[in-house]
């Protein structure tokens, strides 16, 4: 059954991360069928309806996205691998959606990429992602000092707040500009579809035929 064929009232809550993965998620959604009118996507409002009235949609921060979902405020939601492995939320992951495509890496200085770490000194490292970052190094024996930033990571080698850092990396470019380098990729990312566990199950049938929709379009 395509969520096509689902009759009205059965809505299912979408979260999508507001910025970097927005306007590829609509568009595939898009694609199944599932349209906002562009005037509501031009606008400021954070919860939209889609023209048929079957989906709701409630755009969030990336990092929130998977909270919304795990809570059960949204059934369903979009979000990097990256948030995903950082906040381990209890949702199922059931499609890689493949866009959003990035890596996860360990940056430094050029003059810094290829040395050895010292594993009787703390190397600092500063990151939106202090989980990801001392399960890496925590593998690689070298002991670490996280420092938490919410943005501009690249800035803190820079001004020597730290030795490295651990960050999304698309093209580079940004590392180039500032002089940075990738030291080691940790894992690659891409949007994932999470599902509400009790939504799973409560609302399958939606659940399943949105999944359908999706999987039928991302077919080569």
């Amino acid at each position: 059954m395509s969520s096509n064929d689902i009759k009205p009232g059965h809505k299912l809550t979408i979260a999508l991360s507001k910025g970097r993965l927005q306007d590829d998620a609509i568009a595939l959604f898009a694609r199944a069928g599932i349209i906002v009118a562009e005037s509501e996507l031009n606008s400021r409002k954070l919860l939209l309806n889609s023209t048929d009235g079957r989906f709701s949609f409630v755009f969030v921060k990336p990092a929130d996205v998977p909270t919304y979902v795990e809570y059960g405020v949204a059934d369903v939601g979009v979000c990097g691998r990256d948030v995903l492995l950082e906040s381990q939320a209890g949702v199922h992951e059931p499609l890689d959606l493949g866009i959003g495509r990035c890596r996860i890496a360990v940056a430094g200085k050029r003059e810094v990429v290829g040395q050895d770490y010292n594993l009787l000194a703390t190397v600092r490292v500063a990151t939106k992602y202090p989980r990801i970052t001392t399960e890496y190094f925590h593998t690689k024996g070298v002991p670490i000092e996280v420092v938490s930033l919410s943005g501009s990571v690249e800035l803190a080698p820079l001004l020597g707040l730290s030795d490295r850092i651990v960050d999304l990396v698309e093209t580079g470019r940004t590392l180039n500009e500032n002089g940075l380098e990738v030291i080691d990729v940790i894992t690659e990312s891409t949007a994932r579809l999470i599902v509400n566990r009790a939504s799973f199950h409560l609302k399958r049938v939606e659940v399943g035929a949105l999944i359908a929709d999706l999987t039928e379009i991302l077919k080569p």
